[in-house]
Parts: structure tokens; C-alpha cells; sequence
């Protein structure tokens, strides 16, 4: 989820809602204790050279039941953070301890953001010799591929 969308969707919420992939609820008492731009340079194992950034939003639970973050509270913070830090409209991490700091993917689903996992990949597999996953095709799709014969199809 993008930046622009996330603000669209706080800016018409009553309240905040954030949930694991897997169901379980961040309790509603948490913090964003950090907005930010991440950003990482590097080379993929094939030598090519990549650059990405990233929103982030570090999400914290404490011991103050008490906290609530109001979603006019957040737009705040975030337009501080668009301002001072020229953030751009860029899609967001959210970093959340669970066993360790993990980093998550954001979607909104039923009034909840959902924090999303996250995989590691391969970005250069054709020169690692890891084959590309073959697409899969429908026999209707192969046939008209090929222009080859169809049942019924008058060229046999």
C-alpha cells in the first residue's frame, strides 16, 4: 500500500485497527514510535546494481493501556514526516516486534490494516541457473497458441 492510500483511508476512519496476516490483533493501545524513509543500494547476486525506498511506520505495543492514536493524531504526524523528510509517495513497511523486529507489507481489509509477511527472493534467477516457473496453460489456450486444429474446428 502506498503512502497516498494509507492517508485516504485514516483520513476517513473513526479509529485505528492493525492486525497480523494471520489473524492476531495488534493490541489497540500501540504506538508509531517512528516514520521514515528506508532506503537500500545494493547489488543482486547476478552483479546488477538496485536501489529501492520504502515508508516506514514502527509500530510498538507498551504497558499504556491507556494510549489510543487518534487517526487526525497520525495524519499529523505523517504530514510532519512528508514535510521535514520530503517523503515521497512510496509504498509502506511496517516494522513490528513479534519473536524479533519483523518487517511487513500493509493492506486494508474489513476496516483492519492487515500487516502483510514478507518474503526474501531471488532477483537475478536467470543468472543463478534457477529456472523461471513455467506458466501454465489451458489446453483452449495451447490450441489457440499454436493455431493447431480444434474438435469440430473443420481444418482436419
Amino acid at each position: 500500500m502506498k503512502l497516498s492510500q494509507f492517508k485516504s483511508i485514516v483520513s476517513n476512519s473513526e479509529h485505528l485497527s492493525f492486525e497480523t496476516e494471520d489473524g492476531i490483533k495488534i493490541p489497540t493501545h500501540f504506538h508509531i514510535t517512528e516514520i521514515g524513509i528506508s532506503s537500500k543500494h545494493f547489488i543482486d547476486c547476478g552483479g546488477k546494481e538496485r536501489k529501492e525506498s520504502k515508508v516506514t511506520f514502527q509500530l510498538w505495543s507498551a504497558d499504556d493501556l491507556d494510549h489510543r492514536l487518534a487517526p487526525t493524531k497520525l495524519i499529523e504526524i505523517i504530514s510532519i514526516g512528508e514535510n521535514k523528510l520530503h517523503m515521497e509517495d512510496l509504498e509502506i513497511e511496517i516494522e513490528y516486534q513479534s519473536n524479533t523486529v519483523g518487517k511487513y507489507g500493509l493492506e486494508h481489509k474489513d476496516n483492519t490494516f492487515v500487516l502483510t509477511n514478507t518474503h526474501t527472493d531471488c532477483l537475478a534467477k536467470e543468472n543463478c541457473g534457477i529456472p523461471l516457473p513455467k506458466k501454465k496453460l489451458s489446453l483452449a489456450e495451447l490450441t489457440q497458441a499454436s493455431n493447431s486444429c480444434t474438435p469440430n474446428g473443420g481444418c482436419c
